[in-house]
C-alpha cells in the first residue's frame, strides 16, 4: 500500500468489491449472515476502517470454507451472530465508538479535576 492508496482509501475500496465478490458466491443464508456481521462488525471501527479488514477477511474465509464443507450457518455462528461479532473483534482488542468516548471523557473528567485540585 502506497501513500496515495492510503490517503484516498483506494485500496479499502478494493479490498470491499472483493469481498462483495466473494460474498456473492456463496449461498443465500451465508449472505445473510455476512450482511449481519458487517453490521455488527462496524461497531469495532476506527476512523478508517482498517482495523477490521483482516477480522473480515477471517470471517468471510470462515463462510466459504463451512459453505464448502456443507455446514449450516448456523452450525457455524450459532444463534448469536452479534456474541459471534464481539468475540471475534475482542480478540483483536477491537474497542467500539463507545469504549473510545467513554475513554475520552474520562481523560477529560481527570483533567478538570487535576485543575481543580491544585
Amino acid at each position: 500500500m502506497n501513500f496515495w492508496e492510503t490517503i484516498t482509501g483506494s485500496d479499502l475500496t478494493r479490498d470491499w468489491k472483493a469481498f462483495e465478490a466473494r460474498a456473492e458466491a456463496l449461498p443465500a443464508d451465508y449472505r445473510a449472515a455476512w450482511e449481519e456481521i458487517k453490521g455488527h462488525l462496524s461497531l469495532y471501527s476506527d476512523f478508517t476502517g482498517r482495523n477490521l479488514t483482516p477480522i473480515f477477511d477471517g470471517a468471510l474465509g470462515l463462510l466459504e470454507e463451512t459453505a464448502a464443507d456443507g455446514q449450516s450457518v448456523h452450525e457455524v455462528l450459532g444463534e448469536d451472530i452479534k456474541g459471534f461479532c464481539a468475540a471475534l473483534a475482542g480478540e483483536e482488542r477491537g474497542r467500539t465508538y463507545r469504549d473510545r468516548w467513554r475513554e475520552q471523557l474520562n481523560r477529560n473528567v481527570a483533567r478538570k479535576l487535576n485543575r481543580l485540585g491544585g
